[in-house]
C-alpha cells in the first residue's frame, strides 16, 4: 500500500507493481481487460511526469548545499544542475509517450473484443399504403414533416409479429426499397419511402441478422416494384388491423373495439 509520505518506499512499491504487471501481461486471458490496463498506465504516466518534475526541483533547490565525490561545492552544483536537466528531459519524453498511449487507448476503446456473432443490417416491411389510404399520410408528411409520417406509420409495427410476417412473406431487403420517383427519410430504426405523384408510402424497420444467415441476391436480379393489391394485402397481414378503415391507426381501432363501437 502507498504511504503518500515515504518517497523511497512508494517508489519501491511502484517498481514491484510494474514488475507484477509485466508478468501478468505475458498472457492476457480476456483481451477486453487491455483497455482498463492502458487507462491505469495512462494515469500512472501522468503521475510519473509529476514525480520527475518534483525530483528535478529537489536537485535545483539543493544545488548550493551539495558537493561532488571530490568534496567540491562547485562540482556538486554542476552535478545537481545536470541531474535536474536530465530529469526535465525525461519528463518531455514522458509527454510524448503519454500522447501515444492516449491515442492507443482511444483506438482500443473502439474495439469490440470477440463479438459473439457478426450481425448485418436488413430491412423488413412494416406497412405499405397506396391510393386514398396513402394520401392522408402524404398530407401529414407535407404538413408536419417526414418524422411525423414515420411516427404515424410506426403504429403499424407490432415488433416480433411484424418481423415474423415479413420473414414469412419474403418482405426482407438489403436496403429499404426505393423506386423511381420515390423519396426516402430515415429516423432511428425506421426508413420511410413515399411518392406523392404515384400515391404510395411504405415503412421499413432495420433488422439485424447473423452474417452467416445473410443470403444476398445476385447483383443483376431486378427487384420489381410492389404490386398495388399485393402490397395492400401484405400490409393488412402485417398491420393486424381488424376494424375500421384501412388508414385508421391501430391504436384508434383498438380503442373502438374495446368500447364496442361499430362502423
Amino acid at each position: 500500500m502507498p504511504t503518500f509520505t515515504d518517497p523511497a518506499r512508494d517508489a519501491n512499491e511502484a517498481y514491484e507493481a510494474l514488475r507484477g504487471l509485466a508478468h501478468a501481461t505475458r498472457t492476457v486471458e480476456d483481451p477486453s481487460d487491455t483497455y482498463a490496463v492502458i487507462g491505469d498506465l495512462l494515469g500512472g504516466m501522468r503521475s510519473l511526469r509529476q514525480v520527475l518534475d518534483q525530483l528535478a526541483t529537489v536537485h535545483l533547490n539543493h544545488q548550493h548545499q551539495v558537493t561532488d565525490e571530490a568534496r567540491d561545492l562547485a562540482g556538486g552544483a554542476v552535478e545537481a544542475l545536470s541531474a535536474a536537466d536530465e530529469l526535465h528531459q525525461a519528463g518531455t519524453l514522458i509527454d510524448q509517450a503519454h500522447d501515444r498511449l492516449n491515442a492507443a487507448m482511444g483506438h482500443s476503446g473502439r474495439i469490440v473484443w470477440n463479438p459473439p456473432t457478426q450481425l448485418v443490417d436488413r430491412w423488413v416491411g412494416v406497412v405499405f399504403l397506396h391510393g386514398e389510404d396513402a394520401d392522408q399520410v402524404l398530407d401529414l408528411i407535407d404538413r408536419d414533416g417526414v418524422e411525423a409520417g414515420i411516427e404515424h406509420l410506426s403504429g403499424w409495427d407490432y415488433g416480433d409479429e411484424t418481423t415474423g410476417a415479413a420473414l414469412e412473406n419474403g418482405d426482407v431487403h438489403d436496403d429499404a426499397p426505393v423506386y423511381a420517383g420515390d423519396r426516402q427519410a430515415e429516423t432511428g430504426a425506421y426508413a420511410m419511402t413515399y411518392n406523392p405523384k404515384a400515391g404510395h408510402v411504405a415503412l421499413y424497420r432495420r433488422y439485424l441478422i447473423p452474417a452467416d444467415d445473410a443470403i444476398d441476391p445476385p447483383a443483376d436480379t431486378p427487384v420489381p416494384p410492389p404490386d398495388r393489391e399485393t402490397g395492400r394485402d401484405a400490409a393488412r397481414r402485417r398491420s393486424g388491423v381488424r376494424d375500421g378503415g384501412w388508414f385508421e391507426h391501430p391504436g384508434v381501432a383498438a380503442v373502438k373495439q374495446a368500447r364496442g363501437l361499430s362502423w
